[in-house]
């Protein structure tokens, strides 16, 4: 008679569990995030602002933002089981239990407050921590299941960033640190649309209300097109308050310009919608990166 085999458990490597751990925090969005923080701080000090402050303010950005995308995932693990989208990462995935997750995320965000508060100052400290409860209580929690219109409202967790970087340079607000919350807020519709159009049967099947899913595809085409004009006219305002000058203004109409014709594109097209969706979703990634950019090149020459 055979024998059957010993069954062997397979322990993880500390190299794995570090990834699965470095998976959940979804640092391509931590990425992104960081950005608009740096240049926030950029744009604010002219230049560089000091070296530790600098270091201080991405490493406390990156943990709230690791914290927050974490706490995200731990709320969303039951439905990020049912769609193909998710159910790969690390908590759908079983590579991490949800007590762990909970407790690495919260130890993500108190990081975050500490560094930030005792490192650099207590107005960008509050700021980070707003946008971490924003993002994982009044988004994920209350809008995302609420509204189709959860996205406009709960967008406003990822335009904290460039406010976060801001403060931390100058220790307060001003007029153009809220135009650049106010075109991330704007931003965030279009962008995020885009890609639900790609993936709406994975949230119609476990009930989640994004736009797409809810209010169909050609409501959700139609709100791109409004949005991403609501987004260009609010990218002028910079330069129409004297707050850049026009070497900002010329490339934010060429890549707003660019922007439109896709959004447009999207909206008038009889055909096979997703080809262009695809193709907005990945520009509009770039697009706010170069937006930033420009503005970080013209306040640098505008003081030389």
């Amino acid at each position: 008679m055979s024998q059957l085999a010993p069954s062997v458990t397979r322990y993880k490597t500390w190299r794995e569990t570090i990834t699965d751990y470095f998976m959940l925090t979804k640092p391509i969005i931590v990425a992104l995030l960081l950005t608009t923080t740096l240049g926030g701080m950029l744009i604010a000090a002219h230049g560089l602002p000091p070296l530790n402050v600098l270091i201080l303010t991405l490493l406390g950005g990156a943990c709230a933002a690791g914290g927050a995308n974490a706490l995200n995932s731990y709320i969303d693990r039951n439905t990020d089981k049912a769609m193909g989208r998710t159910l790969r990462r690390p908590l759908p995935s079983g590579k991490i239990s949800p007590r762990n997750a909970l407790i690495f995320a919260l130890a993500l965000c108190v990081t975050s407050a500490l560094i930030l508060g005792f490192g650099v100052n207590w107005l960008a400290a509050t700021l980070s921590s707003a946008g971490i409860v924003y993002y994982a209580y009044v988004y994920t929690v209350l809008l995302k299941r609420m509204t189709p219109q959860n996205i406009v409202i709960g967008g406003g967790a990822g335009a904290l960033p460039p406010l976060v970087g801001w403060a931390a340079v100058t220790n307060e607000l001003s007029l153009l640190s809220l135009y650049l919350f106010a075109i991330i807020f704007l931003w965030t519709p279009p962008h995020t649309w885009a890609l639900m159009l790609l993936v709406e049967k994975d949230y119609r099947k476990v009930s989640i209300p994004m736009l797409p899913a809810a209010w169909g595809e050609l409501e959700a085409r139609r709100h791109i097109i409004l949005y991403s004009i609501l987004l260009v006219i609010v990218t002028l305002m910079p330069f129409l308050f004297r707050g850049l000058s026009w070497i900002y203004f010329i490339g934010a109409v060429g890549l707003g310009a660019y922007f439109l014709m896709l959004a447009a594109r999207l909206w008038f097209t009889r055909g096979e919608a997703k080809p262009l969706a695809r193709k907005l979703y990945h520009y509009s990634n770039g697009y706010l990166a170069l937006l930033f950019a420009l503005m970080v090149v013209d306040t640098i020459l505008l003081r030389s």
